[in-house]
């Protein structure tokens, strides 16, 4: 939920007794889309800022640590990824950095709420740089669906950029989701989707989510935490589930050399993301 302070915008995160404001010059945009209300406003200090019926998704300022950490690490853990999907991210921040790899052939966005495009394409232009990229496509529409109908051992690797796990984004983490993400992908493919920060939700979203994996059929699973300070506690995370694949090791020649400029991942990054925080561990009932 949102409260609005004068000057201010405050998320409140009522079940968890805590909040996370940021100050407001001005309010640029506002509109009810088919699914859902989107907001933008120009902060004081972390630029714009982007909300979904009242939860923060993104700001100028900080937004390249979650689109990086979604993307390249999957990407380079993968042998050489060619066609990629994004299931969500409307904001085109991930479909930029996938297309970063000069070795993918072919990106897929699959987002419900084709307006959330729209109007990145006009307050987050950075975001959207490469939405004319030939290797670029879009479809605007049910992602559960889309990855159902899609055909088996089709893609490598698949990206879950979705919102918090209620409304339309719950039945993405779901088993039979997932199921359906397996048969798409191919051997040594790889599925990674955000789940939320490791101080709040390790028992309950992160611990579910690797036990739904794998009821589907991947080999192994691996959460990584990384920093986000516009979510819930500053402390975000994505998980990764690999077809037939080991998730502990990635090209770190690669990383090291790769064409492209990044603000914070790199191979020292990757290894840190792959430590597991002791209560973690426990949480997980990992050794």
């Amino acid at each position: 939920m949102s409260e609005q302070i004068p000057g201010w915008f405050t998320e409140i995160f009522q079940d968890q007794g805590t909040g996370f404001s940021l100050q407001i010059k001005s309010k640029l945009h506002e509109e009810q889309s088919e699914f859902q209300k989107i907001e933008i406003f120009e902060t004081a200090t972390f630029g714009r800022l982007m909300v979904l019926d009242g939860c923060v998704m993104l700001t100028d300022r900080d937004n390249f640590l979650y689109h990086e950490m979604m993307t390249h690490p999957a990407l380079f853990t993968h042998s050489d990824p060619k066609k990629v999907v994004i299931i969500g991210g409307g904001d085109c921040g991930a479909l930029k950095e996938v297309l970063k790899h000069p070795g993918v052939e072919e990106a897929w966005q699959v987002e419900i709420d084709e307006r959330v495009t729209r109007v990145s394409e006009e307050y987050f232009p950075d975001l959207c740089t490469s939405n004319n990229d030939p290797r670029a496509n879009f479809f605007f529409g049910d992602g559960i669906k889309w990855l159902a109908d899609a055909e088996p051992d089709s893609i490598d690797v698949i990206i879950v950029d979705s919102t918090d796990p209620v409304g339309p984004a719950e039945g993405l983490f779901a088993v039979d989701f997932y199921r359906n993400c397996l048969i798409a992908l191919r051997e040594g493919g790889i599925l990674v989707q955000q789940t939320e920060s490791p101080l709040l939700h390790t028992s309950s979203i992160i611990k579910n989510v690797h036990r739904d994996m794998k009821e589907a059929g991947f080999s192994e699973t691996h959460t990584l935490p990384f920093p986000q300070p516009v979510y819930p506690t500053g402390w975000w995370s994505c998980t990764m589930a690999g077809k037939g694949k080991k998730l502990d090791y990635f090209r770190e020649e690669d990383v090291n050399d790769k064409p492209f400029v990044t603000q914070y991942y790199n191979t020292a990054i990757h290894h840190g993301a792959l430590a597991i925080p002791e209560f973690m561990k426990r949480e997980l009932d990992l050794d």
